[in-house]
């Protein structure tokens, strides 16, 4: 009696997320503020997901905003460009 594929159900390791904002007291995610919002952005000007991240859900959803409002504001750029190339 072997078990299908569909029935076996893998166990998920939970890892306590250790959110940037809540460890520094942070309520408001400043989109005035670039220095710290270019922490989560990649090389070539990404936003870093989530799970890289290890924000909440709710702070990953402020952080996009915040970053994006940034970009509109000409504070941070929409995309990095290599000066070598």
């Amino acid at each position: 009696m072997t078990k299908k594929y569909s029935q076996i159900k893998k166990k998920k390791k939970i890892t306590p997320r250790t959110d940037y904002f809540l460890l520094n007291g942070i309520d408001y995610i400043d989109y005035k503020d670039p220095e710290s919002l270019r922490k989560f952005l990649n090389k070539q000007g990404r936003i870093v997901p989530r799970i890289r991240t290890q924000l909440t859900a709710k702070n990953q959803r402020k952080l996009s905003q915040a970053i994006k409002r940034a970009r509109q504001m000409a504070l941070l750029p929409y995309t990095r460009i290599d000066q070598n190339e």
